[in-house]
């Protein structure tokens, strides 16, 4: 029931849950791309790449958020020991000059007694000692001298880089996975081909005993035979160790179910097509976007020599407690210029240039070595199909053979050690046959990897 119920989701998960990808996945089976598919999400180094690619992508925000204005709400308050007011000179200058002007408004002479009866106004205090505050200021930059632009560019060239190395990251988990489940299929193959050589040694046993029983035969010949169940016995118990630990690999990378895992039965298929054309891979893209990122930051470096506008803005909401000196607003635009710095932003302008070197570098290398690739992978994929002619015939001329000796066996001319070695010629070239639609299919998916069309 348990076996029944993991079936249906499985189903269910290929039947709803799959849309194939351009290219190579179109020739795979679904089971396989449910597989990678889950593969994808569950390995940890491509969800670091993401991370790495989120941070990119917020750098590029954070260069681009430099031309917001920022705008800050301040609140304070603060007691002095005592107000802050005019010195005493000041304060008897100011009343003099109060008593003046009154007197002026009144048309008294100049050097006339001042009223009694007419009150004076003390002087203010510069500061009251209790200060409290709420204001808000306004800082924006206009211009940044390219600077901010510059770190823009950086930022997306460098997420675009991210993105392309995550894109190799993916063709390298792919090409695993399918290596390992196309492993899995060659052992599910070869124990075909044992459980084919059980039947025969069934059949040859049946035909000792009753030689046996009738005189026509000797206990060695059953001997053999025996000898020859436990060492496919044998091959039985390292295939089945085989698939086990291949079980377990295919758990580990894609996180699927192990029981799941048991009830799939994957099957060998030679790729008919490798693509003509081969595509810019993934790994060019990467250092090309990394090469432009490194290049934008040189000229980021450079820009700090470039002046500089920003605006500044301020406004008191309390002016109470303002001092006599303090404005209740004001607004500024102001510039920066740095003129040396000792030669830093050179340098890191420098180091920069260098860095892009090093890319242009790397992307010569690179292409090199995908060139070599191309020619390698083709090479092998040539004679991966050649291998697999040669053992179709070999199969054909073991069948054959192995079909002459039983009947020359029945007819007592030949040995059974001669029909024996027949059937283990005959294992041999079924074996060899799968060993080559597994090499052909490892070396075409190596060959469209190496031309960039491994597209997932």
């Amino acid at each position: 029931m348990k076996m029944r119920l993991l079936k249906t989701k499985l189903l269910c998960v290929l039947l709803t849950g799959l849309i194939p990808a351009i290219g190579f996945s179109q020739e795979i089976d679904p089971v396989l791309d449910m597989l990678i598919q889950k593969a994808l999400e569950k390995n940890h180094g491509l969800n670091i790449n993401r991370l790495e690619g989120e941070q990119a992508r917020i750098d590029q925000k954070q260069a681009k958020a430099v031309f917001l204005p920022e705008i800050t709400l301040n609140g304070s308050y603060t007691r002095l020991n005592d107000d802050i007011t005019f010195d005493e000179d000041t304060q008897k200058l100011l009343m003099s000059t109060q008593k003046l002007l009154i007197k002026e408004a009144a048309g008294l002479p100049f050097n006339a007694a001042f009223p009694e009866n007419v009150p004076l106004q003390p002087a203010n205090n510069l500061q009251n000692k209790n200060i409290l505050k709420s204001s808000v200021d306004l800082d924006w930059v206009l211009f940044s001298g390219f600077e901010a632009t510059n770190a823009r560019k950086a930022g997306k060239h460098k997420k675009a880089s991210l993105n392309y190395a995550g894109e190799a990251q993916k063709d390298k988990l792919v090409l695993n996975l399918i290596e390992t489940y196309n492993k899995l299929a060659l052992v599910n193959a070869s124990q075909e081909v044992l459980a084919a050589s059980e039947n025969q040694l069934r059949d040859q046993e049946r035909f000792v005993k009753k030689a046996i029983e009738n005189g026509l035969a000797t206990p060695i010949s059953r001997k053999k035979i025996e000898l020859a169940q436990q060492q496919l016995e044998g091959k039985q118990l390292e295939f089945k160790q085989n698939k086990r630990l291949l079980i377990e690999v295919l758990h580990q990378i894609t996180g699927e179910n192990r029981e799941v895992l048991r009830s799939l039965s994957p099957q060998l298929s030679a790729i008919s097509s490798t693509g003509s054309a081969a595509e810019k891979r993934a790994e060019i893209h990467a250092l090309e976007e990394a090469e432009k990122a490194a290049s934008f930051k040189s000229k980021m470096e450079k820009s700090n020599f470039i002046p500089k506008l920003a605006l500044k803005g301020h406004y008191e909401f309390l002016e109470d407690d303002l001092s006599l000196l303090d404005p209740q607003w004001y607004v500024g635009v102001g510039i920066k210029w740095n003129v040396f710095d000792g030669g830093k932003s050179v340098l890191k302008s420098k180091k920069a240039q260098l860095e892009a070197q090093k890319y242009q570098e790397q992307i010569k290398e690179a292409e090199e070595m995908i060139s070599l690739s191309i020619v390698k992978a083709q090479m092998s994929y040539e004679a991966a199909l050649q291998n697999t002619r040669i053992a179709n015939k070999e199969i054909e001329l073991a069948k054959a053979t192995f079909e002459m000796l039983k009947k020359q066996h029945r007819n007592d001319l030949a040995s059974i050690s001669e029909v024996l070695d027949g059937l283990r010629d005959l294992e041999s070239a079924n074996f060899k046959l799968q060993e080559s639609y597994f090499a052909q299919n490892k070396a075409a998916t190596t060959l469209m990897h190496a031309k960039g069309i491994l597209n997932y």
